[in-house]
């Protein structure tokens, strides 16, 4: 049996790369976005009462990572990117049917859209479904899992003499914790964890509307170089 599905609305996201977003969400609180609405959701009738929600559950599409030919096994990062493991003991992004799941904060509730904040969701994102972060059901206290018992350690960010005051002056022309984002998620270290990159290696994401570029002085630390408009 087959079902066609629809989005209910569009994810507008301080992401707009697949490199260095966050690989669970509320890793970083300060990653924001909006979920746009798309008719007939976006009349109030669809989110009446979610004021009164902190939390919510997004089902969504991994647009970018959609596949014709199902995996049985994937290499998740958390295990170094050079293990197997089955696809449905993981949640990597290449799924039998493309679909992910978020549980985020929810922010505030407008016309015709959600505001977001601790996503880990790229931008252009497809949202199949919004549900209510329920805390006595959802929140179960012996709950383990033995890949991924607790977050990964963070990895040591610095800045460069001029990074940090680019940052200040994108972050008050945004409007948005840039600073905070950009340290948030480049301390999940987004390199593969196999690759040992020299230190003369630069690295670069886009965040809103700037690149950010780094690098690996040492192998367990960032130094943030520069945070310029993108190109």
């Amino acid at each position: 049996m087959q079902h066609t599905v629809s989005p209910v609305g569009i994810v507008r996201s301080c992401f707009k790369e697949k490199f260095a977003i966050p690989r669970q969400p509320q890793l970083a609180p300060a990653a924001r976005g909006v979920l746009e609405l798309l008719p007939p959701f976006d009349q109030g009738d669809a989110v009446a009462g979610l004021e009164q929600v902190s939390h919510v559950w997004l089902l969504f599409l991994f647009h970018q990572a959609l596949e014709d030919k199902p995996r049985l096994k994937v290499r998740p990062p958390r295990l170094g990117g050079n293990k197997s493991m089955g696809v449905f003991a993981t949640r990597a992004t290449h799924r039998p049917n493309g679909i992910g799941q978020s549980v985020v904060r929810l922010e505030g509730v407008e016309a015709g859209r959600l505001l977001l904040s601790g996503i880990d969701l790229l931008d252009g994102t497809p949202v199949l479904d919004i549900k209510p972060y329920v805390p006595y059901a959802d929140c179960i206290d012996d709950a383990t899992n033995q890949m991924a018992s607790d977050a990964p350690e963070p990895i040591a960010v610095t800045w460069s003499e001029a990074a940090l005051p680019q940052a200040h002056t994108h972050a008050l022309r945004l409007r948005e914790p840039l600073v905070e984002l950009i340290e948030q998620c480049l301390a999940q270290d987004p390199r593969p964890a196999y690759q040992v990159p020299p230190a003369d290696r630069v690295y670069g994401v886009k965040f809103w509307d700037v690149q950010v570029r780094w690098h690996y002085p040492k192998p367990d630390q960032i130094r943030v170089l520069e945070v310029v408009p993108d190109a």
